[in-house]
């Protein structure tokens, strides 16, 4: 195919005015690229793809009202679904994130701190039919899903900070309040055993006190039970 007389038609979706007109003029120095239209949200994304159909919509992920991920989602659900190959632009994202967004049908995920080349080699190679996703091209998206979701889990173990079960019952309690006699009764264990827990889940975190206990559960997000 002649790319100059067949240029590839690409849509740009970004709330930063300045980020917008940047990439335009990046793309558009490229004889094989054309930009058809730019938009400030993801609703005006979603009009633009069914308006203009292009070929490639690059798509911010982090726009605010309205997300990348729910024009990904919207565009997804519509006739113009297999029209448009999204790219989504992002400056950092999730393990999770990215698999959502590849399940909804997204070609490529570039990250905006990319080389130029990367995101001209991203485009060519979503054109080309394979997936892009931060910096490498993806021919086997099924293989390459399921390592992420593993990824994702072992990045969910690992929140846990080596705590069994048993020693995060231990840290629910101290974060509602409970002393130690409290936590002996409530478990039906003995205090000594609730100290011996203590130390251990001090060691782990690296923590000394109570407080520093609680604060370090709530900043972390550990994964707490209810205890009343």
């Amino acid at each position: 195919m002649d790319r100059k007389a067949h240029p590839i038609r690409i849509v740009i979706a970004d709330d930063h005015p300045i980020f917008r007109d940047g990439l335009r003029r990046l793309l558009e120095a490229e004889s094989d690229l054309k930009v058809l239209g730019e938009a400030k949200d993801g609703a005006e994304a979603v009009k633009l793809a069914r308006q203009l159909k292009p070929d490639i919509m690059l798509l911010d992920l982090a726009m605010p009202k309205y997300p990348g991920l729910e024009a990904l989602r919207e565009l997804s659900a519509g006739s113009s679904a297999n029209a448009v190959r999204v790219i989504l632009l992002t400056a950092a994202a999730e393990k999770s994130q990215i698999v959502e967004a590849l399940q909804l049908g997204a070609r490529g995920v570039v990250l905006k701190d990319s080389a130029t080349e990367l995101l001209l080699k991203a485009i060519h190679t979503v054109m080309a039919g394979e997936y892009w996703v931060a910096r490498q091209s993806v021919s086997n998206l099924v293989q390459y899903l399921q390592g992420l979701m593993q990824a994702s889990g072992e990045d969910a173990r690992q929140k846990k900070f080596g705590l069994t079960p048993r020693e995060l019952e231990i840290v629910s309690a101290v974060v509602a309040g409970f002393a130690n006699k409290e936590i002996a009764e409530y478990f039906k264990i003995s205090e000594d055993t609730v100290k011996h827990h203590l130390s251990n889940i001090f060691d782990k975190l690296g923590v000394s006190t109570r407080l520093e206990l609680a604060l370090f559960a709530v900043n972390q997000s550990l994964p707490l039970i209810s205890v009343q």
